[in-house]
């Protein structure tokens, strides 16, 4: 697919939602130029003027796409689905579809929020005890319903948008301490996912704003 402009997305290394867009990306095999917005330093860049031109809401992802500016990172993914829809990350069959969707839902509206750091910023001394809190409850559940969608991974054997929400809150889990021993199904479709070209050119370890003690 040919764009007007290469797409700009507005992404931070450590950002999971980010993470979700960077692989959707990759796997689509659509080039764009990354502009970072570091949500630590400065106070959190987010907050500048400059960039909430860009994202009233003041948050990453935001993709700058066919002369429109898309935020919210599945709003993002699903407009790349439809613009450029090879490969498929929303399966044709609506009940796998309904799944992927309900299994990224429970992620990103689920879990993710809960720990997002504007919350734990809030939250202060006992912010590591309330994400593992976060995380531990919305996997317990996500380990049932994925023993139920799951082929080699989340929903069957193809990859798709629940996939591209799952590695990047495994990440969050394994960053704050939370024990992955109780989720083997979850733990063991991340694994397969990892080995994929998308999953590594897009890991938080490979970005350009990424630190070098944090590179690999």
């Amino acid at each position: 697919m040919s764009f007007s402009s290469q797409p700009i997305l507005y992404s931070y290394f450590r950002s999971s939602c980010s993470w979700r867009v960077r692989i959707a990306l990759a796997l689509k095999g659509i080039a764009y130029d990354q502009v970072p917005v570091n949500l630590v330093k400065d106070g959190g860049q987010q907050f500048s003027a400059e960039f909430k031109a860009v994202n009233p809401m003041q948050q990453v992802p935001a993709l700058k796409i066919d002369g429109i500016t898309i935020t919210q990172s599945l709003a993002i993914i699903q407009y790349l689905e439809d613009t450029c829809p090879n490969p498929r990350l929303l399966p044709q069959d609506p009940k796998k579809r309904a799944q992927v969707r309900m299994i990224s839902d429970h992620i990103a509206s689920g879990i993710q929020p809960l720990q997002n750091l504007s919350i734990l910023n809030k939250i202060g001394e006992k912010k590591m005890e309330w994400a593992q809190q976060c995380i531990t409850s919305g996997f317990q559940a996500l380990e049932q319903i994925l023993q139920h969608t799951a082929g080699r991974y989340c929903v069957g054997d193809e990859v798709s948008m629940a996939d591209l929400c799952l590695v990047p809150q495994v990440g969050n889990a394994e960053r704050y301490g939370v024990n992955l021993g109780p989720y083997p199904t979850i733990t063991r479709i991340n694994k397969a996912l990892l080995e994929l070209e998308a999953f590594k050119v897009s890991h938080p370890s490979r970005q350009p704003d990424t630190p070098a003690e944090l590179r690999s």
